[in-house]
């Protein structure tokens, strides 16, 4: 199993100081966690995209490019790209360029997004986002492929032999598509023969099984090889200690902030306890061992080849969340790498001659 640490950059009042961290702080610490996860051993480093209050995670594509510049081999990705928002032609300049400055260690997962802000900022609505994402992702995977476009759809211009500049350095780069409870994404996944990312975040297993499920089916309608069929899923919670009781007691200031923020979004509460949402949610919170058995419980029935790991740090020093992920690595990643084969992420891809620098030059002056 590969195994990614994900930050939707969320920035509000700490579970259990009160305080608020400066954007300048909070951005910096996202930084700071990718080398981290890095250096610990994880395969990859998502960051979301969202536009609205607490997040600030309206520009991923720049959040990369500064962990890239941090790192050298955890694969970066998107969780997601709000594809139904961006222009086509922009976003794959962004992220080709992204590509090109990570030496190809970029995956994206795109999807439609959601919050209220999206239709005031962008005004795409609940009316036409499925359709914009659907051509949005129509145009932009050809973009990837193609020297020169021709195409035509509702949402943008027209494009008629049109270059997109500079190409990636993969040829092309890797596009999940993430899904909540959607059969659209999943189908658009399944035609293209895609992988999925199930979301799996804010309901109890039988949904998103269902969509796991439901994309299978569809990716051998068709035509696609069963065997060639690729599935990660996000967890909603991570909080490990040596007993459940430990691990539960400590994450309970964290959960309490939830529901309150949920409540303050008029969001509906699916999980009333913290001791519901352990039990009945894809939370890893508890012990190693538990935490091993419930991926596994998971994987029997998604298949999954990924997992995430929210990395936020709700109510944890830095120091107590670097014991929580030392703890994860130590303890469980083992067991579920043994236990669950995965094919490869995207990583560094080798330099060409003409690339190298000679490490005494400064940048952009000649040896």
């Amino acid at each position: 199993m590969k195994i990614l640490v994900l930050t939707l950059i969320t920035n509000g009042p700490d579970p259990v100081t009160g305080r608020t961290p400066t954007p300048n702080a909070r951005l910096h610490r996202v930084v700071d966690n990718a080398v981290l996860a890095e250096e610990l051993g994880f395969d990859g480093y998502a960051v979301g995209e969202r536009h609205e209050r607490p997040f600030l995670s309206s520009a991923p594509p720049v959040v990369l490019s500064h962990i890239a510049a941090r790192t050298s081999r955890i694969t970066l990705f998107t969780g997601v790209t709000t594809l139904s928002l961006l222009d086509p032609v922009r976003a794959y300049e962004d992220y080709a360029t992204l590509d090109q400055l990570a030496d190809g260690r970029l995956e994206l997962i795109i999807g439609k997004g959601n919050g209220a802000a999206q239709a005031q900022l962008f005004d795409v609505t609940t009316d036409d986002q499925w359709d914009r994402n659907a051509e949005g992702y129509e145009l932009f995977r050809r973009l990837w492929r193609e020297e020169r476009t021709t195409w035509s759809g509702r949402f943008r211009p027209p494009l008629v032999d049109a270059e997109t500049w500079p190409p990636p350095r993969q040829h092309p780069v890797r596009v999940w598509h993430g899904s909540a409870t959607s059969k659209e994404s999943v189908e658009v996944a399944a035609r293209y023969g895609d992988p999925l990312f199930s979301a799996n975040v804010t309901n109890p297993i039988e949904p998103y099984a269902e969509l796991i499920a439901h994309y299978r089916e569809r990716w051998a309608a068709h035509g696609h090889d069963p065997a060639d069929a690729l599935v990660g899923a996000g967890t909603a919670a991570f909080h490990i200690a040596p007993t459940s009781q430990q691990a539960i007691e400590e994450f309970r200031p964290a959960y309490a902030a939830r529901l309150a923020a949920a409540e303050r979004f008029g969001l509906p509460t699916v999980f009333p306890t913290v001791e519901d949402f352990v039990e009945r949610s894809s939370a890893l919170v508890g012990s190693p061992q538990q935490i091993v058995d419930k991926v596994l419980r998971y994987h029997a029935v998604f298949g999954h080849e990924v997992l995430h790991l929210h990395l936020d740090g709700d109510g944890l020093t830095p120091r107590r969340q670097r014991e929580q992920l030392e703890t994860f690595q130590s303890e469980v990643a083992p067991a579920l790498r043994a236990d669950v084969p995965s094919r490869p992420l995207a990583g560094a891809v080798p330099r060409d001659p003409d690339d190298a620098r000679p490490a005494d030059s400064p940048v952009g002056v000649a040896s």
